[in-house]
């Protein structure tokens, strides 16, 4: 296929369907081609600009995936949270430079990937922490507190020295309780730490 009518093609797909992200398998049965000679092309679109590979098998147009698209493709158990949720929701000011995912499975395989979205950390969680939310891939804003602290905690630092919370007053106190019984004693504390000095922290 000529790289005009792949172009076409995701356009197409995304346009009309909403679809982004494609496996090698799902290119080779549209192209009627085995994924060697698919590899090849692929290979050619890419140097072309007219796909990018977003990770192992996942292809896709330049700047049309996001981080929330692509996550659920390399693990469907993995959630994002921690300190790339908290930015999202706006309640630190510090950029993230990593996307935490908590997931429940262990792999042998390298807890970090580096992705045209950004950088991946897989993190594998107790059972009674892991709570994927219901409906998208983005761990609310109490859980993402939670998460963080508790993430923290787990690294051997604080989280107050790492960012600035802003806004924490906007959870909802019901959500927050319930998410924290969760976790062990010390989060919890320490999230109601944070949550009482919040005014001395620099929240608006």
């Amino acid at each position: 296929m000529k790289a005009s009518v792949w172009q076409t093609f995701f356009q197409q797909q995304r346009d009309q369907h909403g679809k982004v992200l494609f496996t090698v398998t799902e290119l080779a049965n549209v192209a009627g081609i085995s994924p060697a000679a698919l590899n090849v092309e692929l290979a050619r679109l890419r140097q072309r600009g007219v796909v990018v590979k977003y990770a192992h098998g996942l292809y896709g147009l330049p700047g049309a995936v996001s981080v929330e698209t692509l996550l659920p493709a390399i693990d469907s158990h993995a959630y994002i949270t921690a300190h790339y949720a908290l930015y999202t929701h706006h309640l630190v000011t510090q950029v993230p430079t990593v996307i935490t995912c908590f997931t429940d499975r262990r792999s042998p395989r390298a807890r970090e990937r580096s992705t045209p979205v950004g950088r991946l950390e897989f993190v594998c969680v107790q059972s009674r922490v892991y709570a994927p939310p219901p409906d998208r891939p983005v761990a609310s804003p109490s859980q993402a507190l939670c998460d963080y602290v508790y993430r923290s905690r787990r690294q051997g630092v604080r989280p107050e020295n790492l960012v600035t919370f802003r806004q924490l007053h906007r959870l909802d106190s019901t959500e927050l309780t319930t998410v924290l019984a969760r976790y062990p004693l010390t989060v919890r504390q320490h999230v109601e730490r944070i949550r009482s000095n919040i005014p001395a922290l620099g929240s608006p």
